[in-house]
């Protein structure tokens, strides 16, 4: 039996979300009684943003699902700033032009996940409106004040670039204040009483918190998630070919963009460690349906990844893309006649004498052993579109996806296939 009352809480502690929260019993009981207002921020970085902020997303769909208020803070104001939370250096100061450009570009993802229509319509609204109407002398004099310098340095993101002897410039030193100032500013316009982030910014969530309480005398909470990694320890959205873009406007430049079908591979080669994971965080999948996919073995599981990128995909460019991202992935594993792809045949048996390194020498797509190795420390040799690190590692019926080839990859546009017989 769950300790929880209230559909918020049970849904975000069941699917993983939960790493730390300021009190879970008091929003637990807050959420269970009465609608809540709750906010995650975005600063305007790049054009896009990344599969890395999915989880925060999610994390308002959930708000909102369960019945309660969310809030896109778009980071117009802040991003002047610069957030050196988990940051070894300082980010490179962005023009008005270019912040203006990153705006609009992340503001057309949200329509996919939210509704901002209806009694529990989301809003989004831009910290620049009241940012940078702030007189200096008065933010200092009314904010600042309730700020120490030692607080402010115990942060973990302040004490890692100093015990690096890395420059943290006055600038950022100022970012906490502002984001503080955020959910005091959010509070008072719309009664905001939760705000959620990733673990690299609870220093910033419990300052704003702690504004808020001492300002208004008001009951508000802080929730975060854990870092999200593979189960092979890599950061979750990064690959050799870069971030994982959730836009797919090519007007946003070549390297912000991702087309649906790119987007549903990377969710078809999830490692299978983390596809029980990822269909709790990134689906709305009930829990039940989810544990049946999870338990899925060798070759089976592919099954349960293919349901996970149609559904991801299905979340962010809509049913028909996904089903077109499916159909367009399984002409091209159908065979090399159907897909225009050169096709090795290989006995079974032989299968397992044959290295990562050997497929790509046997497909045509390495002419030596030391060109395969030169890919693959580029990170241009891929195996059913995965990246490979360990060329010595042998094929094995695991790598048989569910159309019976192997797809072997140097680059975007060189591919071939491995036919077991």
């Amino acid at each position: 039996m769950t300790k929880y009352k209230s559909e918020l809480m049970k849904t975000l502690v069941e699917r993983g979300f939960l790493y730390q929260c300021t009190d879970e019993a008091a929003l637990d009981a807050r959420a269970a009684k009465s609608q809540i207002s709750g906010y995650i921020g975005f600063d305007c970085t790049a054009p896009s943003l990344h599969v890395g902020s999915l989880v925060q997303i999610m994390m308002l769909r959930i708000l909102q699902k369960s019945g309660h208020k969310p809030i896109v803070l778009i980071g117009g104001g802040t991003t002047k700033i610069g957030d050196p939370s988990d940051k070894d250096k300082s980010r490179p100061i962005l023009t008005p032009q270019n912040i203006e450009r990153n705006k609009a570009g992340i503001k057309q993802v949200f329509a996919q996940f939210l509704d901002f229509d209806g009694p529990d319509a989301a809003i989004m609204v831009d910290n620049e409106d009241w940012l940078d109407g702030l007189g200096y002398i008065d933010f200092l004099r009314t904010i600042g004040k309730h700020f120490t310098i030692n607080k402010m340095v115990a942060l973990e993101s302040v004490k890692r670039r100093l015990e690096r002897e890395q420059p943290l410039t006055f600038l950022e030193f100022n970012y906490t204040l502002l984001q503080s100032y955020d959910y005091l500013e959010l509070h008072r316009r719309y009664g905001c009483a939760l705000q959620m982030g990733g673990s690299d910014q609870w220093g910033n969530i419990l300052g704003g918190a702690d504004l808020t309480r001492r300002v208004e005398a008001a009951e508000v909470y802080g929730f975060t998630t854990p870092l999200i990694t593979t189960a092979s320890g890599g950061k979750m959205g990064k690959t050799a070919d870069g971030a994982m873009w959730l836009n797919a406007d090519k007007s946003l430049g070549e390297d912000f963009f991702l087309s649906p079908y790119d987007y549903w591979q990377f969710w078809r080669n999830t490692e299978d460690g983390d596809v029980g994971k990822f269909l709790r965080l990134f689906t709305d999948l009930p829990l039940s349906e989810i544990a049946q996919l999870q338990a899925l073995q060798g070759a089976d599981i592919n099954s349960a990844k293919i349901r996970l990128a149609n559904e991801a995909t299905g979340l962010l460019h809509g049913r028909e893309a996904a089903k077109k991202a499916e159909e367009t992935a399984s002409k091209t594993f159908a065979g090399g006649s159907a897909a225009g792809l050169p096709t090795t045949e290989v006995s079974k048996s032989e299968l397992a004498t044959i290295s990562y390194i050997g497929a790509g020498l046997i497909s045509g797509l390495c002419a030596s052993k030391g060109e395969a190795k030169r890919h693959i420390k580029a990170g241009a040799l891929k195996i059913n579109d995965r990246t490979v690190n360990d060329g010595a590692r042998l094929l094995s019926p695991d790598d048989i996806n569910d159309q019976g080839v192997i797809k072997i990859s140097v680059g975007k546009k060189k591919h071939a296939l491995i036919k077991p017989l």
